[in-house]
């Protein structure tokens, strides 16, 4: 029987169907990153299941530090400096 080293370094197969102007595309950004089609679609593809699964964590804790929690959500920071500069800053596409 296979060990967990061992079974992590098999290779399976994925296969997908795509239109065309899908696979161009693709083929195109994977080219700019000096990537495989496949290296590049594995690599979006995992990065973008991590978040879909991190996006759906689940966790509990005790009444108390929820209402902690939950004051901490009802108060406002404070204005800084920083803040005021942050806010009055154009976002990169609105310029």
């Amino acid at each position: 029987m296979p060990n967990a080293q061992a079974k992590e370094a098999a290779s399976v197969s994925i296969n997908i169907r795509a239109k065309a102007r899908q696979r161009d595309l693709i083929d195109q950004a994977a080219s700019r990153l000096g990537r495989s089609r496949s290296d590049f679609m594995l690599e979006a593809a995992c990065r973008e299941a991590e978040d879909v699964l991190l996006g759906q964590a689940f966790f509990t804790v005790d009444e108390g530090a929820f209402a902690k929690f939950q004051a901490l959500l009802d108060q406002p920071l404070p204005p800084t400096d920083k803040l005021r500069w942050l806010l009055k800053t154009k976002a990169p596409w609105e310029k």
